[in-house]
């Protein structure tokens, strides 16, 4: 086993020893691959390929992470924080992770759910009154919603709301929550409530729920009731200005197709709009707390956030029949969508290597997850980059790079 300091790399850079007192959370033990049913080739061939991506100059830097029963086997960082300066990637490096924020709200929303404060089935204006009689936009004009739009399905992005775009013009996040829900309550829905996947405000809305049926604010809520509790010390929705070198610089392409650092704000101090649909920073090991709780059934090192059942019921799909997710294009086979996870419900059809009920989500600067029940598998992986979720835009394919690697590298391997 080697005990892997979180800041190893960079106290070494500034001429530091490993020796130096840190505090236990920094602290992660890399095991043997062979001790999680993984080999140590298939580890080094997936450590290689993200490598090679930096030493191409497709990423300034990238870290990774993976756990199997609960063993950490790999945690790399590889290449610098921003591509103009010097300073190394670091496994505590700070990332904004975008969406990656969703699934921390979902678990909040959960949480709620679990005392009672809200139903799957509550009409969404039971808690957001101002919702009450939304219109439906429709090509003959304004039209009654059909049934009206329900908590579960503002839990998986079918409530009726438009992608982000179709509200590019009403800067949503430009107020507070409250101002959000103002402007959102003078618009019609862009489809009748069930009808169709569309990523846009729902999670945001999410946090205003949080916030309304918890009396304390997001940050607050999530900084009591999540990050405490799994012991995430960098994850909040600004950088505390002692972290700040921590923080990694974001990155695009040269016309050549090189990666190069970009201008790109970070807070540190709390935002005026809490976005629960993507404003949270973290690091890769502090995301591993919280997933490996999932994996666990909402239990790490005695900390409970949710109850095993409530896990389960996140990671079940709520789409009605013929719903798909389509996030950057045709509809994905295979995918369902639950409590703000997409969810690998037909294997067979998706053509993925994940396990089946595996579930994830990724950030817009192209950080990723998965958690797969079926194998005891946590993996975070983290870049950033503009635009680094889209496919076409620069970024290469982390996404089906690092998993083909992961099931590769597996001695055995479940079907």
């Amino acid at each position: 086993m080697t005990v892997f300091d979180r800041r190893t790399l960079m106290l070494g850079a500034m001429g530091l020893g490993a020796s130096a007192a840190l505090p236990a959370w920094a602290k992660i033990a890399v095991q043997p691959a062979a001790s999680a049913g993984f080999t140590a080739a298939g580890i080094a061939d997936l450590n290689a390929k993200m490598h090679a991506l930096v030493d191409q100059q497709k990423l300034a830097g990238v870290v990774t992470l993976l756990a199997r029963k609960g063993k950490v086997v790999n945690l790399d960082a590889y290449g610098r924080q921003d591509a103009s300066a010097p300073a190394p990637m670091t496994t505590d490096s700070i990332f904004r992770i975008a969406s990656m924020t969703k699934p921390v709200v979902g678990v909040a929303m959960m949480q709620l759910w679990e005392q009672g404060r809200w139903k799957l089935d509550d009409p969404v204006a039971k808690h957001i009154p101002e919702f009450a009689g939304l219109k439906v936009k429709t090509d003959a004009g304004l039209a009654d919603q059909a049934r009206p739009m329900t908590m579960a399905q503002l839990m998986s992005h079918t409530a009726g709301f438009g992608v982000s775009s179709v509200y590019e013009k009403d800067n949503l996040r430009e107020t507070d929550l409250q101002g959000m829900v103002d402007k959102l309550a003078k618009l019609p829905l862009v489809s009748q409530p069930g009808t169709d996947w569309a990523y846009g405000p729902c999670v945001d809305l999410q946090g205003y729920v949080v916030q309304k049926l918890s009396g304390k604010s997001l940050d607050r809520y999530l900084q009591d009731h999540i990050f405490t509790p799994l012991k995430m010390p960098d994850t909040q929705f600004w950088v505390d200005p002692s972290k700040t070198a921590r923080v990694v610089r974001m990155h695009t392409y040269d016309p050549a197709g090189k990666i190069v650092a970009a201008d790109f704000p970070i807070r540190t101090s709390p935002p005026r709009f809490l976005s629960g649909g993507g404003g949270l920073v973290s690091t890769a090991p502090d995301y591993y707390r919280f997933c490996q709780a999932l994996l666990q059934g909402g239990e790490l090192e005695g900390a409970r956030i949710l109850k095993p059942d409530t896990v389960k019921l996140m990671r079940k799909s709520v789409l009605q029949q013929g719903v798909g997710v389509d996030l950057y294009g045709p509809v994905q086979k295979g995918l369902g969508f639950g409590m703000d996870f997409a969810v690998h419900e037909r294997p067979a059809e998706s053509g993925l290597p994940h396990g089946q009920d595996s579930y994830w989500w990724g950030g817009a600067f192209g950080t990723w997850f998965w958690i797969d029940p079926t194998h005891d598998i946590v993996f975070v992986g983290m870049i950033q980059n503009l635009d680094g979720s889209i496919p076409g835009r620069g970024t290469p394919a982390v996404r089906d790079i690092s998993p083909a690697a992961v099931y590769a590298a597996l001695a055995e391997r479940k079907t």
